[in-house]
């Protein structure tokens, strides 16, 4: 057969596939091609690509999980295919995201674990949402059957992460976020009962501040509002923004009373593609009991031939991290999550004790386990004029590699500029060393260049929260 004979798609796929035709001009970027191309070639081009993103495991920015084990690669190509809402189509996945509710429950010590509720969902934001949505149903209908008003409903918060800005924009709620201090970076317990009135439907402490990798104090905060109770009559529910502190509390500081322990909790979120180990994305949030969660927020759906109860924002998504998530509880266990977490935690406190020696900077946070998560963030000490800021540091270490991100504090404090390491599973010791040693080299880069123009956080990284 000559070549003319064949398809040009077959005779190309025996070419390198730099050789390829396709490869000779340029991929289209505005508009869909009129033609279809080699599956290696069109590989090759998305591939090269996101060579450009770089490498995730040195994103010391993300709180995200960047290594699985082989099963779990294994376990999401198997569940590429499963919607993971199709709960009649796909039962026993339905099934495994029930199970992965009832687990979490109990850890966080629901007092009926096995009956209460919950779902998956794409992230920690929508399961915050949910939480958020909880509090302003359960709110308005206290309001309404008082004979009061519910059209200024508003939320506390200490700082928090966007998600909670786009909830109370949303859904029009007045957002009372307290502010940070020179002395005070996380909520206390007198500056929420500042903010409290017949008009908040919850107040949110977040267990792994994402600005200082802090918890903030739930049972302080609790026992306020239940004394706020007594004197005003105002019964104002607690949900819990554990995006990353809700997998690792019940774990490494299983003393720490944060939970559903608390009468006055009565939800929490948390990430499951976090510290729960999971492939992105997945989140979750539990209700301390069922009757919590306000009967209006679940549906009932007859969907292909099943009637479906459905909680989450979403109706179409994948059931790989679900999966995923239920492997990572039977492999591990408790055993493992308490080896692999605290194995962060000391790689966190190793690189602290390290930079602490460099002598120039202030360490706010070091990764101690029982105030927050794998983590250390650090400022430039005052009176310090080392000869850079952390926003030109942090763009040193990129052209290593690196994503260290440096950024202002939030409101009252926007003056100060920090650095901040998230010490994710997989970021080992000897990981800690390279860094270390660029860190170092970047230092001494600075003192036989010092900067002349150092970078303003606008020409930085772009990094936000």
């Amino acid at each position: 057969m000559s070549k003319k004979d064949k398809n040009p798609t077959d005779y190309q796929s025996n070419l390198d596939v730099f050789a390829t035709k396709g490869m000779a001009g340029r991929a289209p970027k505005f508009k869909m091609p009129t033609l279809e191309s080699d599956p290696r070639f069109a590989y090759e081009v998305v591939h090269d690509e996101l060579m450009l993103d770089g490498n995730s495991r040195q994103n010391l920015a993300t709180f995200c999980q960047t290594w699985s084990e082989p099963e779990v690669h294994k376990l999401m190509d198997e569940c590429m295919d499963k919607n993971m809402v199709d709960k009649d189509e796909y039962p026993q996945t339905a099934e495994i995201e029930q199970r992965c509710v009832h687990i979490l429950a109990d850890l966080w010590n629901s007092p009926d674990s096995a009956k209460t509720t919950g779902c998956s969902t794409v992230g920690s934001s929508e399961a915050a949402m949910l939480g958020g949505m909880a509090m302003l149903r359960k709110w308005e209908a206290k309001q309404k059957a008082a004979g009061k008003p519910y059209d200024k409903p508003n939320l506390v918060t200490g700082p928090v992460q966007v998600c909670w800005h786009k909830f109370t924009r949303y859904w029009n709620i007045e957002h009372r976020e307290i502010p940070m201090d020179k002395d005070r970076f996380l909520m206390t317990p007198e500056e929420v009962l500042k903010r409290c009135d017949e008009n908040t439907i919850g107040v949110v402490p977040t267990l792994g501040v994402t600005f200082t990798c802090q918890y903030e104090p739930v049972k302080q905060v609790a026992e306020a509002l239940d004394t706020f109770q007594k004197e005003s009559g105002l019964d104002i529910p607690i949900h819990v923004d554990g995006a990353s502190g809700g997998f690792l509390a019940p774990f490494c500081a299983p003393e720490l009373e944060w939970d559903f322990q608390l009468p006055r909790v009565k939800s929490i979120n948390t990430s499951g593609h976090k510290f729960g180990l999971c492939p992105l994305g997945v989140g979750w949030v539990v209700w301390r009991e069922a009757t919590d969660l306000p009967e209006e927020l679940v549906f009932w759906v007859n969907y292909l031939g099943g009637n479906m109860r459905d909680i989450s924002l979403n109706f179409s998504r994948p059931g790989g991290q679900v999966i995923a998530q239920y492997y990572n509880f039977i492999r591990l266990g408790k055993e493992g999550y308490n080896k692999i977490h605290s194995a962060c935690y000391k790689t966190a406190q190793y690189i602290s004790a390290e930079l602490q020696k460099l002598g120039m900077f202030d360490i706010i946070y070091n990764g101690d386990m029982e105030s927050g998560i794998p983590a250390l963030c650090w400022k430039i000490k005052s009176g310090e004029t080392p000869g850079f800021t952390l926003y030109d540091l942090a763009d040193r270490l990129r052209i290593k590699g690196w994503q260290v991100p440096a950024y202002s504090l939030p409101s009252n404090c926007e003056d100060i500029a920090i650095q901040r390491i998230l010490v994710r599973h997989g970021v080992s010791f000897d990981l800690a060393d390279l860094l270390l040693n660029d860190i170092q080299d970047s230092i001494n880069f600075f003192e036989k260049h010092p900067i002349q123009v150092p970078l303003s956080k606008e020409e930085a990284s772009g990094f936000n929260h």
